[in-house]
């Protein structure tokens, strides 16, 4: 039986709480993409190509858990160094050359032929920092610190194993700190977060069971950034309206996946919502419900 808090809030006073919290992140994310923080992450993402989708799958083949790629120089750029040992995830580059043919009238012609040579490239989880400035320009989502001390986190996983869902912690490659598998009914948490981290992974990840385990995978890679965006805008709000403050964390992370691009948040307020919605009641119990149960 999952834990439920008890409320004490009207549905009018619910809606107006979760709104008010829904509209502070566009806020935040309008203030971040006017500071230098913002610059900084934009040129920090610059620096990294952008993979074909045939690369991510050979990405995908042979590591999974990957969540942020790049060659063994640009690493170096960025503040990091790929640790000795690594093994490089091969992808398929792109180049052309210049050779001299003869045509059908036996003259000589140049022209330019493309190739694929294979490169090696390596996951964030393969490197180590060697300059704390460079490293860390990129970072505008900050992980929580402190306790979840109303036992959020807990509550959120029974919920989901009474829906079905299996849920576990365990080591997660990379910075990721959470998974769902809709095929397997399966949520993943890493098992290097602080509890309030754990608490708002655990409400982004049912976020996602709510609103997009009925779609396929293609469906939600053609539109990640819309899809994390929701979730973790769910994540705001269930948590805010339980007193944990996730801005920290949640304004970077929207910022970047939604590029700044605030009307993407508002366009899903509307999901947004709804799935707040559920998640929260789901979680909690009416005066009501308290004495009908004694």
């Amino acid at each position: 039986m999952a834990k439920k808090f008890k409320n004490t809030k009207t549905p009018e006073q619910r809606k107006a709480e979760a709104a008010e919290l829904h509209a502070k992140i566009a806020a935040g994310v309008e203030s971040l993409t006017d500071s230098q923080q913002w610059e900084k992450y934009l040129t920090w993402c610059r620096s990294f190509h952008a993979y074909s989708m045939n690369n991510l799958l050979l990405v995908m083949a042979q590591m999974p858990e990957a969540s942020q790629i790049a060659g063994f120089r640009s690493w170096q750029t960025r503040g990091r160094s790929v640790k000795r040992g690594e093994k490089g995830i091969r992808i398929l580059g792109y180049a052309k050359k210049k050779i001299e043919e003869e045509n059908d009238k036996g003259e000589t012609e140049e022209r330019y032929v493309e190739y694929f040579p294979p490169l090696s490239v390596f996951d964030i989880s393969q490197t180590e920092i060697i300059d704390e400035d460079k490293a860390n320009a990129g970072v505008i989502a900050h992980r929580l610190e402190g306790d979840d001390a109303e036992g959020i986190a807990d509550a959120v996983e029974n919920w989901l194993t009474d829906e079905g869902w299996t849920v576990t912690t365990e080591a997660i490659g990379g910075e990721t700190n959470g998974m769902t598998s809709p095929e397997l009914r399966r949520v993943i948490i890493s098992d290097k977060l602080s509890p309030a981290q754990r608490a708002k992974t655990m409400i982004h990840e049912a976020a996602h069971v709510v609103l997009h385990a009925d779609q396929d995978l293609r469906e939600y890679e053609e539109h990640q950034g819309q899809k994390e965006t929701e979730a973790e805008s769910v994540a705001y709000v269930v948590a805010g309206m339980f007193g944990l403050d996730t801005s920290s964390y949640t304004i970077g992370y929207i910022a970047g996946w939604a590029k700044g691009d605030t009307e993407i948040i508002r366009s899903t307020a509307a999901h947004v919502l709804k799935a707040s919605h559920i998640i929260y009641e789901a979680l909690t119990e009416t005066a009501e419900q308290v004495e009908a149960a004694a």
